[in-house]
């Protein structure tokens, strides 16, 4: 029963990686789908961080979907009439984002270690924490979170072999290559943006 559940966890994951690649907002409703499948696989398998990231997917998909759809962001500003636009991370972002995931790292692993049974602490924290950012700069439309993702996903990859949750491992080593092609579609359609 596990493997079937991983298996369709596997397939929805594929939908949203497209979905993800041609920058659709439909995302953000597989985004509510695939966490819930992936609490129960992740719990089973003592990756108690990637259990955890989540719970924090879900929260962020209903983000997502408003920022997405309304240009809605955490400072209350919406713009209903401009939709938001792929774009560069500014500059100013980037200092906040590095210190949110040192200190989501460091916070997950020390919780790992000291609370749970886990046998990868460091590398499940890397990947959850490395993930909470990737997942806010994919809310915001930035396009350098295809980089983070690439990250992710060949570590997760890799993780998930030891782990032995080998369809699990595959859908990342699909997610790495094709966040290589989702950032050259993404800059695509800054580039068409831009000429608009």
């Amino acid at each position: 029963m596990d493997m079937i559940i991983e298996i369709a966890g596997t397939l929805i994951g594929l939908v949203y990686l497209w979905q993800e690649y041609r920058a659709s907002i439909y995302l953000w409703i597989t985004s509510i789908i695939m966490p819930a499948i992936y609490l129960y696989i992740y719990y089973n398998a003592g990756l108690y961080a990637d259990f955890g990231i989540n719970v924090y997917y879900l929260v962020v998909a209903i983000y997502g979907w408003f920022a997405w759809r309304y240009n809605f962001s955490l400072t209350g500003k919406k713009d209903k009439s401009s939709p938001l636009l792929i774009n560069y991370t500014p500059l100013r972002k980037w200092m906040a984002l590095a210190v949110i995931f040192v200190i989501a790292w460091i916070l997950i692993a020390w919780i790992l270690i000291n609370y749970t049974d886990s046998t990868v602490p460091y590398i499940d924290a890397f990947t959850t924490s490395l993930s909470i950012v990737g997942m806010y700069m994919l809310a915001r439309k930035y396009i350098e979170q295809w980089w983070l993702w690439l990250v992710v996903d060949v570590a997760s990859c890799g993780l998930y072999i030891y782990k032995g949750l080998y369809f699990t491992a595959a859908l990342y080593a699909v997610y790495a290559i094709i966040a290589i092609f989702g950032y050259r579609n993404w800059r695509s359609i800054m580039n068409t943006q831009e000429k608009q």
